[in-house]
């Protein structure tokens, strides 16, 4: 057995409401952005957190000491930091290429010897991470073993990033919001965040979460990459790396923005969805009665009915009383959403004994998905 034992969260700095975004990020161009308020009445977002200090527009956090302070919260009672035997952190942003997050993350603890495992990817990669850390624990390799989702993705979406010649089309969004992923939709959505897990193999006092399964699925022979950094989609769908591209055409080629297809996205959506969630019907037996909690990664409330119209054609319609999610007060933090949304649920009090929790964790990268199953005990 592996229970989730203790959650904690980082959020940097004072909440950033939707009108005070722009002069946090700074604005591009001559004017304000025109599109920001209807991407933002599509995403449902009304506040979020940003490393960027808005007095001096410099970060008040790296990634991996962001990641550290969520880690520390974890500690108390009988358990201390250095008693981690097992460090897994999943990230989309890590500060620098190498070395990887996971190490830089140890280094600002500064805790004893350890194994440390790094996960990359998009917002799957805290689900990655997770299960890492659930098979070290559940395998008898770890003790305490400590699992992590982090994003600052606020350093990216700076004006400074951007070109002032950007289009804005607004008659397009008013007619076709998702039009406005092409343009600024993940300028106004992405926000910065870190959560920790710890893991262990016997409950504490109080509630715990017992991990029974973690399951993950890849579409990637299937689907073309959708959401991608650090490259350029050719002509053929393919993907060419900035390592391919000559310094002095790296900025030209705009290789290191974010990047979204709309049209495959809004494609493939409901079916990059559908698929996952019978897949893990049939391989686990799961019906929507044994589902409590649906805790979703959604990256916009423009997805909340298409999740809905899946989850139905799956046939497993657990109604929306039954979801929780935070994301007009927490914003989309990618792979740390799902440690957020946790924490905020089991501090609510409202998971109760004996109730399961399923996580599901959707990516656009290039099409994958992950589900967490949990069981709530109380502990005495």
């Amino acid at each position: 057995m592996a229970y989730i034992t203790r959650t904690s969260v980082c959020l940097p700095n004072a909440p950033v409401e939707n009108d005070a975004m722009e002069a946090v990020l700074g604005q591009i161009g001559p004017r304000p952005s025109r599109a920001r308020r209807l991407v933002l009445r599509a995403n449902g977002i009304r506040r979020r957190y940003y490393v960027i200090d808005p007095a001096t527009g410099e970060p008040t956090h790296s990634n991996a000491s962001l990641t550290a302070e969520a880690i520390k919260g974890l500690a108390g009672g009988d358990f201390a930091l250095e008693d981690i035997d097992c460090l897994v952190c999943g990230t989309s942003s890590q500060d620098q290429m190498l070395p990887n997050h996971a190490v830089m993350v140890h280094g600002e603890l500064g805790t004893p010897a350890c194994e440390v495992v790094a996960t990359a990817g998009v917002c799957l990669s805290g689900v990655t991470a997770l299960k890492y850390g659930w098979m070290a624990v559940k395998g008898g390799d770890a003790r305490h073993a400590v699992a992590t989702g982090s994003e600052v993705a606020s350093l990216v979406l700076r004006a400074s990033n951007y070109s002032a010649e950007q289009p804005q089309d607004v008659a397009a969004l008013e007619t076709h919001p998702e039009l406005a992923f092409n343009q600024e939709f993940l300028r106004w959505m992405l926000s910065d965040g870190a959560g920790a897990w710890l893991i262990e193999p016997a409950p504490r006092r109080g509630l715990n979460l017992r991990i029974e399964w973690i399951d993950l699925f890849s579409y990637a022979h299937e689907y073309p990459a959708c959401m991608y950094m650090g490259a350029e989609k050719q002509a053929d769908g393919r993907l060419r790396g900035w390592m391919s591209y000559p310094a002095s055409e790296r900025e030209a080629a705009n290789v290191f923005a974010v990047k979204q297809d709309v049209r495959l996205l809004n494609e493939a959506m409901i079916d990059a969805c559908v698929r996952p969630i019978q897949q893990v019907m049939a391989q686990r037996g799961l019906a929507a009665d044994d589902v409590d909690w649906l805790l979703p990664h959604m990256s916009s409330e423009h997805f909340r009915s298409l999740l809905a119209e899946g989850l139905k054609r799956a046939d497993l319609p657990i109604p929306e009383e039954r979801w929780f999610t935070n994301l007009a007060s927490a914003g989309n933090t990618g792979s740390a959403s799902v440690y957020i949304m946790l924490d905020e649920l089991v501090r609510s009090g409202k998971v109760k004994d004996g109730q399961h929790l399923l996580c599901f964790v959707p990516e656009s990268g290039r099409f994958s998905s992950g589900f967490i199953y949990l069981t709530a005990t109380m502990h005495a």
